[in-house]
């Protein structure tokens, strides 16, 4: 079975799979349970650090993806050279991995300001209070975007590989069946 790529394929499904999950639990689950805090300091920081015990799985899953996505490229360089539509679909899967790759270290450096300015207290993880300053209150913009970014660009990632499995079955037609 030569022609078998199970465990880079596997890193690529698995790494991708975390980066998206995590980050819609980190949406939905982190930032909405921090949200719900009675203080509002206690919101921020919450948020902070439920986001900072992610962060070193996120790298991991980042670079498992990575290195599955180099080795899918590298395995199936052949079908790429003969095939126009699993070009286009990995070029496109290429510039949303670096979309996704940009807006999950957007959120990391907007996450690094918020956590930083965490004393000041919000109305929400991703809203900012009456007496917010206007860094905070900018950061806290921008991760109510971003927050739902990176997902929904991975989720992309995720329909686009699938789509890449079906163009990898044979085509049989009617005088390929048996």
């Amino acid at each position: 079975m030569a022609g078998r790529n199970t465990v880079i394929r596997s890193m690529h499904d698995l790494g991708l799979a975390a980066w998206f999950g995590g980050n819609l639990m980190g949406a939905v689950g982190v930032n909405g349970a921090a949200a719900g805090a009675e203080d509002p300091v206690e919101r921020l920081t919450l948020s902070s650090l439920g986001w900072a015990k992610w962060a070193p799985f996120q790298v991991g899953a980042l670079v498992v993806h990575g290195i599955g996505g180099i080795g899918l490229i590298a395995g199936n360089k052949s079908r790429l050279a003969g095939q126009r539509e699993a070009r286009g679909n990995t070029a496109l899967k290429l510039v949303l991995t670096a979309a996704a790759i940009g807006t999950t270290a957007w959120s990391g450096v907007v996450g690094a300001q918020m956590a930083k300015n965490a004393q000041e207290g919000a109305k929400g993880t991703t809203e900012p209070g009456a007496g917010t300053s206007d860094e905070l209150a900018s950061a806290q913009r921008q991760q109510k975007l971003l927050q739902w970014a990176t997902p929904v660009l991975t989720g992309v990632l995720l329909v686009l590989g699938a789509q890449q499995g079906e163009q990898q079955r044979p085509f049989a037609g009617l005088l390929g069946r048996r």
